[in-house]
């Protein structure tokens, strides 16, 4: 019993790491995209390693089962498809943030 809920604890730890990991990405506002970056980077490190923590719970089994591969867990598997979804994300945005945005606004003070 305590290890399924240690297992939803993680779950909810992972998702929220990755969520801040997107905050930061995105919603802060006044900062260059270097500043941004580095932000992105330091909380994705933490989210990895939570996630990875998560997946290590994930895959213990007690002895008579056999263990469950660590990349085949849920966190983990959650942390990879967030992590491509972010990446994708601030890539778009930096590209219409530096060719579009600029087209937009000619004549306005933006």
């Amino acid at each position: 019993m305590l290890l399924e809920l240690g297992k939803a604890i993680s779950l909810i730890a992972s998702i929220l790491a990755l969520y801040a990991a997107g905050f930061s990405a995105f919603f802060v506002p006044g900062t260059r995209w270097e500043e941004r970056i580095f932000l992105a980077f330091s909380h994705i490190a933490i989210a990895a390693g939570v996630c990875f923590l998560s997946g290590l719970l994930f895959a213990w089994r007690p002895q008579p089962q056999p263990t469950q591969s660590l990349l085949q867990t849920l966190p983990v598997q959650i942390f990879f498809c967030g992590l491509v979804a972010i990446v994708l994300l601030f890539l778009a945005s930096w590209y219409l943030a530096v060719y579009y945005i600029p087209l937009t606004c000619k004549n306005l003070p933006c």
